[in-house]
């Protein structure tokens, strides 16, 4: 299958927002190649190489880049068409240009190219006290205070490295407790439920819209061992869903998780939280209200690069 490879052309400041805006469009396949970001990664880890690859050095003089990537089909071709008229609105706005020229370039790119590519910049990373995500083809030795959590990605959204997902597992570690039951609502690659079982869950039920993310999300539930504690359904958010659960995650966007709101207390126990994440800093008073609307209480809040995830909770009745 072929894929259209489209790249907008912004600056770093105007990076998180249009990541914002891509996420807020429901396209979760994208990527980032910023000058600054990977000028840190240099410093960081620099020290540890014996020898850089030309190609990597070169992303140092390289003009920053949110690489969207879609279908070759009458679907992607309506995406991509949302895609430029995001940009034109947000290039009409940026009358300070400080968000670079916004400008699009298209190619195309084949599946296996972007199924493999992106690797060798996915590395091991540690999350909140004692997760550490390790990609399933990277050695990692691990410490004995680790949970570590093997990951294939794939093709769906959730590698641990962005920071929706970060804030949802470091308030998933706070909030998991043994022998309880999780619920992720846009499970994605299923990182979060596969954690949640990790961290001492005695079952997590994943769903997504995207049928191949809940096969990947059963793919990395069995690399993990955990395949018996989990299931993965493919559905628009909870219409597949029934019982209670003790955790529930929605690390989505905004305009989905007020949509998903009215629905959490059915399926909640009393106690219970709700973890929801994927909200840009300026969306975030209007899924608190939506979520405090839906009679659960907002407890408590994180932030990092202009996103927010929220900790709520069932309080007894």
């Amino acid at each position: 299958m072929e894929w259209t490879e489209a790249s907008i052309y912004t600056s770093s400041e105007g990076v998180e927002l249009l990541c914002g805006k891509l996420l807020e469009l429901g396209i979760s396949g994208f990527a980032v190649e910023d000058p600054r970001d990977f000028q840190e990664f240099l410093d960081e880890t620099t020290p540890h190489w014996d020898y850089v690859d030309d190609s990597l050095m070169a992303l140092k003089e390289a003009e920053t880049r949110v690489i969207v990537y879609l279908p070759q089909n009458s679907q992607g071709s309506e995406m991509l068409a949302a895609v430029r008229a995001m940009v034109a609105q947000q290039k009409a706005a940026d009358r300070e240009k400080r968000m670079g020229r916004l400008e699009i370039s298209c190619g195309s790119l084949l599946e296996e190219d972007w199924e493999n590519n992106w690797k060798q910049y996915y590395k091991p990373m540690r999350v909140g006290r004692r997760l550490v995500v390790v990609p399933c083809w990277e050695a990692y030795e691990r410490k004995p205070e680790d949970v570590v959590l093997k990951l294939d990605p794939g093709m769906a959204f959730g590698t641990g490295a962005h920071a929706t997902t970060r804030l949802c597992m470091e308030l998933l570690e706070e909030s998991v407790t043994p022998g309880c039951a999780m619920l992720d609502v846009g499970c994605g690659s299923g990182i979060l439920a596969v954690c949640a079982v990790l961290l001492g869950a005695e079952s997590a039920v994943g769903v997504d819209i995207d049928e191949l993310a809940a096969k990947i999300a059963g793919e990395n539930a069995a690399l993990n061992g955990v395949s018996g504690c989990t299931r993965f359904v493919q559905g628009d958010l909870t219409e597949k869903i029934s019982g209670q659960y003790d955790v529930i995650c929605a690390n989505i966007v905004a305009d989905v998780i007020i949509r998903l709101c009215p629905s959490i207390p059915a399926f909640l126990k009393p106690d219970g939280v709700f973890l929801a994440s994927g909200i840009i800093d300026e969306r975030s008073v209007e899924v608190e209200r939506a979520i405090q609307a839906s009679g659960l209480t907002v407890t408590g809040r994180r932030e990092e690069g202009g996103w927010v995830a929220l900790h709520c909770q069932r309080l007894g009745e």
